[in-house]
């Protein structure tokens, strides 16, 4: 099938991020997985402490910093066992994701339950995401909603986000954008990326918010210069289209870039298309070939048809050289 590429019609099947008006909760659970590692050390080291546990707590960070988990672990376990949280909580980590030992989603719900009694926060997010997601535990939506509740009225900016996300989605507790607006503004104030992203989306179409392009493309902003895919996607529609600012391609073509190379099949559409048709920037069949299968090969929508369109104005040599290109692609991830 050919399909008709214009400049009107290229984010018919899209919000401003690309993605709907928010995201699931499955997927923010994925996405929290992503930066734990690198968070490791700052959460199991959040409470100030002196004398041999501060010293230990020390030892099993700069353990998970060299990678050596093993030492993790025997440092951990002794503690974890008379009951101390933050080691509980730092084996439950390692459970979860196989570090230093095999992985074992049963072993770390007990963990962090054990954490999670004494009022830990994280490993209240954590045991609500288990929850959730029904990793070591059978699949409880009213569990889930709980323990990540308790989280985020500690003020866990992930569990403030994976509660919003709850009341977005309506999983678990009744569908509410207004509650779920306010469990964003609360994560995306600490710095929380997905939730910054999200909020921008709330005020782009105005769910649980009034509508406002000019917080829409703060939030997005914010988010974006985290390296957010979906953000810089959000963004650059907003450039792409002129919603609350003037319509500029070469600024949208820079953010579509940006989140395409990460990946992001929405903007490698608009991208693609942005290439055939010239717009901020010269035609270039090659190159908009190469994103529309990069982005058909991750199932975006007329991603196929768009490239058929490409490809009729193309030679031989000119496809082969594009589908070279998508051979030699790799994704440059900002996170």
């Amino acid at each position: 099938m050919i399909a008709t590429i214009k400049g009107d019609n290229i984010l018919s099947a899209t919000t401003a991020s690309g993605r709907g008006a928010h995201v699931g909760t499955i997927m923010l659970i994925r996405r929290a997985e992503v930066a734990l590692k690198a968070a490791i050390s700052a959460l199991i080291l959040a409470v100030s402490v002196t004398g041999a546990v501060a010293g230990l707590l020390e030892d099993a960070e700069a353990a998970f910093r060299r990678g050596d988990y093993g030492a993790a672990m025997r440092i951990s376990r002794p503690l974890a066992g008379k009951g101390d949280a933050r080691f509980q909580f730092l084996l439950g980590e390692m459970y979860q994701h196989g570090w230093g030992t095999p992985q074992d989603y049963a072993a770390a719900v007990s963990w962090f339950r054990k954490a999670a009694d004494q009022g830990d926060a994280s490993s209240q997010y954590e045991l609500g995401r288990m929850y959730v997601s029904g990793r070591g535990v059978p699949q409880d939506e009213t569990q889930g909603t709980e323990w990540t509740r308790k989280a985020a009225d500690q003020g866990h900016a992930g569990a403030q986000a994976l509660l919003a996300a709850m009341y977005a989605t309506g999983q678990g507790v009744p569908q509410d954008y207004t509650v779920a607006a306010s469990w964003f503004q609360k994560a995306a104030n600490q710095g929380n990326a997905d939730a910054q992203s999200v909020l921008g989306d709330l005020y782009y179409k105005g769910q649980g918010v009034a509508q406002d392009y000019a917080a829409a493309m703060s939030w997005y902003r914010k988010a974006a210069d985290q390296g957010n895919a979906d953000a810089q996607h959000g963004l650059a529609s907003l450039y792409y289209k002129g919603d609350g600012v003037a319509q500029d391609y070469a600024a949208a073509l820079i953010w579509y870039q940006r989140a395409a190379d990460q990946g992001n099949a929405n903007s490698q559409v608009v991208l693609a298309a942005m290439y055939f048709l010239g717009q901020g920037v010269p035609k270039d069949n090659v190159t908009a070939y190469e994103w529309l299968s990069l982005a058909a090969a991750r199932g975006a929508k007329n991603a196929e048809d768009m490239r058929n369109t490409v490809a009729a104005e193309m030679t031989s040599a000119q496809i082969a050289k594009a589908q070279r290109l998508v051979g030699e692609w790799k994704p440059k991830p900002e996170r």
